[in-house]
């Protein structure tokens, strides 16, 4: 996985996500949703074969980069806290 920054102002972090698909994007799309500073969050894929999903967000407080990175942070806690679950049904 490459990201490469394509747009980045005050309030708005645009990223290409190179080897990547829509189930990574959506996830995390979803997960900006949740945060209570996004005020716009999309991905979009022109083709899933050949190109590269573009991430989206806009904030209306603090920075982009740091409710991405929330956001990335907090999938990564339910992440584990999914696992730990399903080791428990084993």
């Amino acid at each position: 996985m490459e990201i490469e920054i394509l747009k980045e102002e005050k309030d708005f972090l645009e990223l290409k996500i190179v080897g990547e698909t829509h189930t990574l994007c959506n996830i995390i799309r979803n997960e900006l949703w949740e945060v209570e500073d996004t005020s716009f969050a999309s991905y979009n894929l022109k083709h899933p074969l050949i190109s590269s999903p573009i991430l989206a967000v806009k904030v209306k407080k603090g920075k982009p980069r740091k409710v991405l990175l929330d956001a990335v942070q907090s999938l990564k806690t339910k992440t584990k806290q999914f696992k730990s679950l399903l080791t428990k049904l084993s």
